[in-house]
């Protein structure tokens, strides 16, 4: 098969497609002929040496993927050959065959298309968590999502909309503003905004009748985040899920006992080795959605998987607008 792998790490455009052999499906595990494959932006960590879990070199990137099951172990139940599926794993994603857990594979509705899927795994999931476990969410409550252009926020715009919340979308720019709404966001936050610590508040404000923001759910840090802890309604929740600005912001701990806020951070990828039973049943309620055409990834691009470089070069460059995808020639014919 072929597999694009990292021998040293660096630049996206550094790697090449190589021919290498096809993986052995052990007891526990799924062999999977890859159609398409999801393109996040912890992949462009992973290549660049700078991600917290780095396996052996060399091995292919790649967090999910979506194809039909040629193999399975023998204590696998979860699916069989034949099977359309999207798996979640730490890395090999980047490749024509991918070797999964079984416990990490999710049969796919009917209606679903394998691109649809592969841009679905890492981001939905990661929004559910946040939104629903760590964010706590209600029905009816007020979530500021920001970088709501991009793969986690708008997948949480959409999710957070399809369970009953008002959703304010954070964005910097018209196009951005565009999208959100299109996909759900009932309110718009100008993210680029002068004096965004006073002009975040001001606008969340104004659309609330003053209430503020029950779930915040921030990939942005830097100075979105400080500005959006202010925005916050009493015993308001915060959920951390990434730093897209650059500044790992700090918290004075004396402002949460003030307003009765909590704060809390998001690493989705514990759930998927500590509570895989927990993964799934999130994975069935997004299906679920799905099907129920409350939610859609917004893929702006599928690219061949020959042009990766292409694909997280807009990535990196905060380009996409909700999630670009890799094909192979399987999904292409």
């Amino acid at each position: 098969m072929r597999a694009i792998l990292i021998r040293e790490h660096g630049a996206p455009e550094t790697l090449k497609i190589e021919d290498v052999p096809a993986p052995v499906c052990g007891d526990d595990d799924v062999l999977i002929d890859v159609h398409a494959i999801g393109v996040n932006y912890p992949d462009l960590l992973v290549i660049g040496g700078q991600y917290q879990i780095l396996p052996q070199r060399p091995f292919s990137p790649g967090k999910d993927a979506a194809g039909v099951v040629a193999a399975v172990g023998r204590n696998v139940t979860s699916c069989k050959p034949g099977d359309r599926v999207v798996a979640q794993v730490e890395y090999g994603a980047y490749a024509e065959q991918l070797r999964a857990r079984g416990d990490s594979c999710f049969v796919m509705p009917d209606c679903m298309s394998f691109t649809d899927a592969a841009a679905m795994g890492l981001v939905y999931q990661t929004a559910h968590f946040a939104l629903v476990e760590r964010g706590q969410y209600q029905k009816g409550e007020v979530v500021l999502v920001n970088g709501a252009a991009g793969g986690v926020g708008l997948a949480a715009v959409q999710i957070a909309k399809g369970l009953g919340a008002t959703v304010l979308a954070g964005v910097r720019h018209p196009e951005h503003a565009e999208l959100a709404k299109a996909n759900g966001a009932d309110h718009i936050i100008d993210l680029a905004a002068d004096n965004l610590r006073d002009a975040l508040r001001r606008q969340v404000h104004e659309v609330t009748g003053g209430h503020g923001a029950d779930v915040v759910l921030d990939p942005v840090g830097g100075d979105v985040f400080d500005a959006s802890l202010r925005a916050m309604a009493w015993r308001g929740r915060m959920v951390v899920i990434g730093f897209a600005e650059g500044r790992i912001p700090t918290v004075k701990a004396n402002y949460l006992l003030v307003k009765n806020i909590l704060v809390s951070g998001l690493q989705w990828s514990d759930y998927r080795e500590r509570t895989p039973e927990w993964v799934r049943r999130v994975q069935g309620e997004l299906f679920s959605l799905y099907t129920a055409g409350r939610i859609k990834p917004n893929v702006m691009r599928a690219f061949p998987m020959e042009q990766f470089a292409e694909a997280l070069a807009l990535v990196k460059a905060g380009k996409v607008q909700g999630k670009v995808v890799l094909t192979t020639a399987r999904e292409e014919n």
